[in-house]
């Protein structure tokens, strides 16, 4: 008999999460995304990759909000540590994947116009993509 350990681990290899044997939604990263992700301060990476997962198993992330200024469907995650404030700009409505399109710290009150637009011409990429 296998511990329980184990059977979870063979979920997740499979692609089924272990509470509700639904299939978990794959994450495509666009970009430079997970790179600058992954150059996150190691509890920031951690808290953004707890998050990305509850969002691939269907479930909402803790801190987030609309982002409609990048377009419908786009979500902030916002991340908070002691260096600072983080996002991971998001859409999941697509069926198939979820699409990363930008991760950043903050740096003021109001996120980058630069930040914007790299997360907005990555959604207008996938859309052009989805549509076709």
């Amino acid at each position: 008999m296998t511990n329980r350990r184990e059977r979870t681990t063979l979920f997740v290899l499979f692609g089924y999460t272990s509470c509700c044997m639904f299939p978990m939604k794959p994450i495509e990263f666009l970009g430079g995304s997970r790179r600058a992700l992954a150059a996150f301060p190691a509890e920031a990476r951690r808290t953004a990759g707890f998050q990305l997962d509850r969002i691939q198993r269907g479930l909402e992330p803790n801190d987030w909000k609309p982002f409609h200024s990048v377009g419908p469907g786009a979500i902030e995650l916002r991340v908070r540590d002691s260096a600072g404030a983080f996002r991971v700009i998001y859409v999941a409505k697509f069926e198939s994947t979820i699409f990363v399109l930008h991760a950043f710290q903050k740096k003021g009150r109001k996120t980058s116009i630069l930040d914007v637009e790299l997360a907005r011409a990555r959604y207008a990429e996938i859309s052009r993509i989805h549509a076709a």
